[in-house]
């Protein structure tokens, strides 16, 4: 609750507004990469704006109902709390079948020494596209109290797929054989305390 508390005062949340906040957000689903892990392993609540995060194991939060098909935008503005572990948080899109075996998604994430990596989950396996490489638009947090915010977003086109991080585009790669349409959602690894203020996806369809 410490946490939670400090963050409202940061991001500018006032004390009215706390009775309202602090409950885990309606409709999400969440899904640990150990499935043995219990759900209290994970602290997810509504915070306005938007949500905060504290991780255990590793996770994939997402709500069933975003989704996005064709060509389209996420974008999402996520706020990095101090901590110990140098662990990835951010974004996966074409999200399939992720309350089973044969899941399927592809993420990007980016890290607090100021590094990013793109990722295909498959199943239980996953493949690196673009292993970790540091990038100079990405903000790094120093270690101190503060945050450290950071706007990831993924566009996807007719013939390829663009990440950027606060506006400049940091790869491409070829849209042909990814498989794109599905759930929209966050990845947040290890032992993380972040505040997700906004997801949101522009243009497309439902999937």
């Amino acid at each position: 609750m410490r946490l939670a508390t400090a963050a409202l005062v940061l991001l500018g949340v006032t004390p009215s507004l706390l009775a309202q906040e602090l409950e885990r957000p309606s409709g999400w689903q969440v899904r640990f990469d150990q499935p043995s892990m219990p759900d209290s392993t994970l602290y997810f609540v509504t915070m306005t704006p938007g949500w905060h995060v504290t991780t255990g194991p590793a996770s994939i939060l997402y709500h069933p109902a975003q989704t996005a098909a064709g060509e389209y935008r996420i974008k999402s503005e996520i706020f990095l709390f101090p901590g110990e572990r140098r662990e990835g948080f951010g974004v996966f899109l074409g999200g399939r079948n992720l309350a089973d075996d044969d899941q399927s998604y592809l993420y990007f994430l980016i890290r607090k020494d100021g590094q990013y990596l793109i990722k295909l989950r498959r199943g239980a396996e996953t493949s690196t596209i673009q292993p970790w490489t540091a990038h100079s638009a990405i903000v790094q947090h120093d270690g101190g109290e503060g945050t450290a915010k950071n706007v990831l977003e993924i566009e996807v086109g007719p013939n390829e797929i663009d990440f950027l991080v606060n506006g400049v585009n940091v790869t491409a790669i070829p849209r042909a054989e990814l498989a794109t349409d599905g759930v929209v959602g966050l990845r947040v690894n290890h032992n993380l305390n972040l505040h997700v203020a906004e997801l949101t996806v522009v243009g497309g369809r439902n999937y």
